[in-house]
């Protein structure tokens, strides 16, 4: 008795997608452990969709030269056909300045320029996968920290003692910073404090406790000056969401078997 596949054939339009091309796609997949058929699925969709946009593209009569992508790589002969046709058929919505402007003006905050740290600390190191030297980091954190607020001006004192960062020779003194010098952990914590506040953060690097003395907050960007990334994000948002409903078009009036697509068409 001849054994059924244990998994169907995938077919657009009459050809059928390779299962080897498959199988060797889907490990550019993640999928949940245990559960190799989601990442088998999400690559039998990837391919069916190329596949798709080449018939599409033949059908056109589109031919391209491959670009170079970069010093000695250069694009196969589909992914050139693929990219012109996109090229063509999608046209996404051009930008509308007075819309980004009331973007702008309901979210301020969004377009503020980097704010200027003055900051110290004192480092109690610990990797974040060794439970027991966090436990022992967090509890000398706090034990210097209450010393601290009892004895503000020891902190060069204690920076010296006990910091495992090279700044422990000029008392802890991290220098000037902005937004993004430091880890997301430490800016975060940074963000929150009054100037003159002590305070701890929990980062990568260990346990640190943290001493601000002074911030200039970052002023709101004028329109102008942010006008060109908002048409970034627009026209990038603006392609992505007319790519899809190119592709939910030509999913929705091809033959596919062996695949579902959701009811828009997407993977």
């Amino acid at each position: 008795m001849q054994m059924k596949p244990l998994l169907p054939p995938v077919v657009v339009n009459g050809v059928t997608i390779d299962p080897g091309r498959i199988a060797a796609e889907a490990q550019n997949h993640p999928a949940p452990k245990g559960k190799p058929g989601h990442a088998w699925r999400a690559a039998a969709r990837a391919l069916a969709v190329r596949e798709l946009l080449l018939q599409e593209a033949r059908s056109r009569g589109i031919a391209a030269e491959p670009a170079e992508l970069a010093p000695g790589q250069w694009e196969t002969e589909d992914e050139a056909a693929i990219r012109a046709l996109l090229d063509l058929a999608i046209r996404p919505a051009p930008a509308d300045e007075a819309a980004l402007a009331a973007h702008y003006a309901a979210h301020p905050e969004q377009f503020r320029a980097p704010s200027l740290y003055e900051a110290a600390h004192i480092l109690f190191a610990a990797a974040p996968e060794d439970t027991s030297a966090r436990t022992e980091a967090r509890a000398r954190a706090e034990a210097v920290l209450a010393e601290l607020r009892a004895e503000p001006r020891r902190f060069a004192e204690l920076a010296a003692r006990y910091s495992a960062c090279s700044s422990k020779t000029a008392g802890g003194m991290l220098g000037q910073l902005t937004s993004g010098d430091t880890v997301p952990e430490f800016d975060a914590v940074l963000a929150t404090m009054e100037e003159g506040a002590l305070a701890l953060a929990e980062t990568r690097y260990g346990l640190h406790v943290i001493r601000l003395d002074a911030r200039a907050r970052g002023e709101v960007l004028p329109f102008e000056s942010v006008l060109p990334q908002l048409r970034q994000a627009h026209d990038k948002a603006a392609w992505l969401r007319a790519s899809r409903d190119y592709l939910d078009g030509l999913v929705a009036g091809a033959e596919i078997s062996g695949i579902s697509f959701d009811q828009q068409g997407r993977a």
